[in-house]
């Protein structure tokens, strides 16, 4: 008898946030894996930034104003520590729908402030913390609150059922961090979307589906796209104006959350803009299927011609010469601040290098 594949049922979550509320979120979050548990969910992915929201005000507010300075300070207030009672409350959650959970949060390191990461975490049907994926390169608004993470951070991280891997929005576009993960074997990607896009832009559901198709013909696995939402109540927080109000109440501003197999097919969905819940079989025999055409990290590709090399290290911003590491804790060492990286999907190549 021949290796045997799973059907793991698969679950994306489009919900809006309780508005810069850490708390309300996290017991809305809460929930919401508990919801998607008893439905069957084995993989449960959420939306970019749900605890506690996402700064969309950059969107509405100048910058530097006084809107969108207190908003900030609001996001930061309400940040999440990674391990912390959020995460624990999380794990709770997750231990007992028996899921794996990639949740968005807006991180900030304990014992600082100022900084904030846009980060999502990992956790186990088991309650356990795998890791976390920081956003390497913030987009657009972000970059007036969140900083980019860095390699030790990214990567594919083992399931029962395989390699599971997560990006956050604009980079499940990003051509390398694509074939990054397709060469670490993911077999369920998940995407986290924001509540909406900038009003200049395309609508958010169009550049979901793109997207989410495209990831999953490139790397043949099953893609489950998790897009926030809009509530009032965040409406009314904004404090955005008529305008931009009348934009935030129409369907096609938000959702679009989705299901895509690895044939590129959409196989749940895609969302309107209400909040609600999609589920998808994912028989993960279809990714054999499939590669046997084209595996871009296998046999349709030519390492002697294309190669991609990952650095998996942190830079070290600041260190005090001779000083016991245990000395300074939380200010020499960037490890001491965050959890250890994803378990990886396979070995490194000598030297952290995947060629």
């Amino acid at each position: 008898m021949g290796d045997t594949y799973e059907k793991v049922k698969v679950a994306a979550v489009q919900a809006a946030s309780v508005f810069l509320d850490r708390a309300g979120s996290t017991e809305k979050a809460c929930g919401l894996i508990r919801e998607a548990g008893r439905n069957g969910a084995r993989v449960i992915g959420f939306p970019e930034g749900f605890i506690p929201a996402h700064p969309v005000w950059y969107h509405h507010h100048v910058a530097t104003g006084a809107i969108a300075n207190r908003l900030s300070v609001e996001l930061f207030k309400n940040a999440v520590e990674i391990p912390g009672p959020e995460t624990a409350a999380l794990a709770a959650a997750a231990r007992q729908a028996g899921a794996y959970v990639v949740m968005g949060v807006c991180e900030k390191l304990p014992n600082t402030i100022g900084t904030l990461f846009n980060t999502q975490v990992y956790i186990g049907p088991d309650g356990a913390l795998i890791g976390k994926h920081q956003k390497i390169m913030p987009t657009v608004g972000e970059r007036l609150v969140h900083t980019g993470g860095y390699g030790d951070t990214f990567g594919a991280f083992q399931t029962t059922f395989g390699p599971m891997s997560g990006l956050i929005c604009g980079e499940n576009s990003n051509p390398l961090a694509v074939f990054a993960l397709t060469a670490e074997g993911t077999r369920i990607h998940v995407m986290s979307w924001p509540n909406h896009f900038p009003t200049s832009g395309d609508p958010m559901r169009n550049r979901v589906a793109v997207d989410s198709q495209a990831f999953a013909q490139m790397s043949k696995a099953f893609v489950v796209s998790a897009c926030g939402t809009v509530d009032e109540a965040m409406i009314e927080k904004l404090a955005a104006g008529p305008a931009a109000e009348k934009f935030l109440r129409s369907p096609d501003c938000c959702g679009g959350s989705v299901i895509v197999a690895p044939n590129s097919r959409i196989i749940a969905g895609p969302l309107g803009a209400e909040e609600g819940m999609l589920y998808a079989e994912c028989d993960l025999e279809l990714g054999i299927l499939m590669k046997l055409r084209h595996d871009f990290a296998g046999h349709y590709n030519r390492p002697d011609i294309f190669q991609l090399h990952i650095n998996r290290a942190a830079p070290q911003l600041y260190r005090v010469h001779n000083a016991a590491p245990e000395a300074l804790p939380g200010l020499n060492d960037a490890d001491a601040l965050a959890p250890p990286a994803p378990r990886l999907a396979g070995p490194d190549a000598p030297e952290d290098e995947m060629q």
